[in-house]
């Protein structure tokens, strides 16, 4: 029987390039990937991903638009990770690094896939692109897709 774990994950979004965060510590140390974390008990999803995105980049954003879920199984964890990406189009302030992410613009062509994770080359066109979609990735490892689905949808 699987638990699962309530998490955010926002992107800061400019007409040609995206905001990643090189993750300095814990879990996916070593990757490029957007801002978030674990939803705290009486947060909302949405506060959770505003408080992420502050804390690990110094960034507020006043919209924040769900893009997608995506749920995460990893072989031998009893612990699904149920993950809510999110899109901000506008922010407040500068990006700066924190303890756990160095933040860095890319333009679109020069996502650096090859150092983010591997599911991320799959749905980040559709986010891009502000399409909505529901996912499922299950890995072995951090780098190894044995099992995925991911769908279009109309709303989430």
């Amino acid at each position: 029987m699987l638990t699962s774990k309530l998490l955010t994950l926002v992107f800061v979004v400019q007409p040609g390039r995206v905001l990643l965060g090189m993750k300095k510590r814990g879990f996916g140390v070593g990757k490029w990937n957007g801002f978030g974390g674990k939803v705290q008990p009486g947060e909302t999803i949405e506060e959770a991903a505003r408080r992420e995105l502050l804390e690990e980049s110094g960034l507020t954003v006043d919209t924040l638009d769900k893009i997608g879920n995506i749920k995460f199984e990893f072989e031998g964890d009893t612990e699904l990770m149920d993950v809510h990406v999110f899109r901000a189009d506008s922010f407040n302030g500068d990006p700066t690094e924190s303890d756990e992410m160095r933040p860095r613009w890319f333009d679109w062509e020069s996502i650096p896939f090859d150092q983010m994770w591997a599911d991320d080359r799959l749905w980040f066109p559709l986010m891009l692109q502000k399409k909505t979609f529901l996912g499922y990735f299950k890995f072995r490892g951090h780098d190894v897709i044995l099992q995925h689905k991911l769908e279009e949808v109309d709303e989430l």
